[in-house]
Formats: C-alpha cells, sequence, structure tokens
C-alpha cells in the first residue's frame, strides 16, 4: 500500500471513530509506528487531523460525536475490564446513578444479583436491561432523547436530579485532560452530566485511554469533582502521574 492510500484510509477512520492510535494503525497496517506517526503529521499538515497523545483526531472534532452503536463496538475488553474494577465501588446496598454510555452498560450487566439497589439512570436502554432484576428499584430520568448517545437531557431531565442524592454517580465522559477537565460534545448532555456529578455522593468516572488527552467544546466538570478515575492499562505511565501529581486518584484495569 502506498503511503497516500495508507493515509486516505487512516483519515477515513478518524472521521468514523472519533479518533486513531498510532499503535493499532501500525498493527494493522504493519509497518512501524514511527511511519504512523509521520503519516499523521502528513495528514495534520494538511489541516485534516489533529495530533494528540497517542493518536489523532480529525479537526471537525468539536462537531463530531460517534453515535453509541459505533463505540460500543470498539475497545471492548478494555471497557469490560473497567466495569468489572467499577464493581468494588458498587455499595452492598443504597442509591447509585449511571450516566448514559457504553462503558457504563458494561457495569450495568456486571451488577451483582444479589445486590438491592436503586439504580437512577438518563439511559433509556440501561433501564430496560436493569428494571429485569428483581432486586433492583430502577429510575428512569425522563427527558428529550439524544439519537447519538440515547442520554436524556433538557430540563425535564435535569430538573428530578434537583430533589436526588444517591451514594455513587458512575460517569462517563468523551473527554478527560489536566487541562480543561471533564468535557463532552453537546452541552444539554454536559448540563445533565454536570447535575449528575451534584446529586452524588462520590463520583466514579469510567473512562478508556483513548479519552485522556482529549477535549470538547461543553465542559461539565474539573479533576477536583470525581473521587476515582477507573480507566484501563493503555493509559500512558507518564500522563497517569501527571493527572495523580493533579489530585486525581485513578485505578488502570
Amino acid at each position: 500500500m502506498y503511503a497516500e492510500e495508507r493515509q486516505r484510509e487512516i483519515l477515513l477512520a478518524a472521521r468514523a471513530e472519533g479518533r486513531v492510535d498510532v499503535v493499532a494503525l501500525a498493527a494493522q497496517y504493519g509497518v512501524t509506528t514511527e511511519t504512523v506517526r509521520r503519516d499523521l503529521t502528513v495528514l495534520e499538515r494538511a489541516g485534516l487531523l489533529r495530533r494528540v497523545h497517542g493518536g489523532a483526531i480529525p479537526v471537525e472534532r468539536l462537531g463530531f460525536e460517534p453515535a453509541l452503536a459505533t463505540r460500543d463496538s470498539v475497545l471492548t475488553a478494555e471497557k469490560e475490564r473497567i466495569a468489572k474494577a467499577a464493581l468494588a465501588e458498587i455499595p452492598e446496598d443504597g442509591a447509585i446513578l449511571l450516566d448514559a454510555g457504553s462503558t457504563t452498560r458494561r457495569l450495568a450487566e456486571a451488577i451483582p444479583t444479589d445486590r438491592e439497589l436503586t439504580v437512577v439512570t438518563n439511559s433509556p436502554p440501561l433501564a430496560a436491561l436493569l428494571a429485569q432484576r428483581a432486586s433492583l428499584s430502577v429510575i428512569m430520568i425522563g427527558g428529550r432523547v439524544r439519537g447519538r448517545t440515547l442520554a436524556t437531557v433538557d430540563d425535564w431531565a435535569l430538573q428530578p436530579l434537583k430533589h436526588l442524592h444517591v451514594d455513587v454517580a458512575f460517569m462517563a465522559t468523551n473527554g478527560l485532560s489536566a487541562e480543561h477537565g471533564l468535557t463532552t460534545p453537546d452541552p444539554a448532555e454536559a448540563s445533565m452530566k454536570r447535575a449528575m456529578i451534584g446529586a452524588a455522593r462520590r463520583t466514579v468516572l469510567l473512562a478508556d485511554h483513548t479519552k485522556v488527552g482529549n477535549d470538547y467544546l461543553a465542559r461539565f466538570g474539573d479533576l477536583d469533582d470525581v473521587d476515582l478515575l477507573i480507566t484501563d492499562t493503555g493509559l500512558d505511565q507518564a500522563v497517569a502521574e501527571e493527572l495523580e501529581l493533579r489530585g486525581l486518584r485513578l485505578v488502570r484495569a
């Protein structure tokens, strides 16, 4: 394959998935990581990609958000390990909040059947999944459903959160950086996430390593708002140490 063909495919993958990873691309095309980095540099100079730690994102990133089905099909092993680690943060009883997302879905699937919990969620798919569990009391937060994330948003969804207080909120994010905190592409969804964090005694963030270093349009929290970040071993050690120096406690599953 010529370099131009590979670069075109890399650009298409970045636009389809929201991000490309240097190591994964090198393995996919059977080239060195340095070759991939040169490809990304060419695309960046052409104004098509923006280089980030470990990979690149399309320049239209601020307006780009992969659909839930797309996100659910990538990094599946990492998300399952994150969910398994998050089980240690679920109380024996009480109330928890589950944000909409592909990793939080895996946590929902892994909740032990003997836990008697109240689960609050803004995700219709998660509510339908958990409502089948006899030991769980499920509260679905109503509102407008965003097609891309299948999360409820806007005022009808925000109002109930003012009257709720849960033990732990398990949150998802599109971006996480030391400079800009927690971010997501949609302002309405950012408002929901901010309110969820405010309704919880503790906040546990579930985010695979590709989310770290990315910044999106709407900010919904600071690193100080997160009690624990559970990510995967793909997170660079130097980046992990920087986050910890900023006061963020994290687990790499």
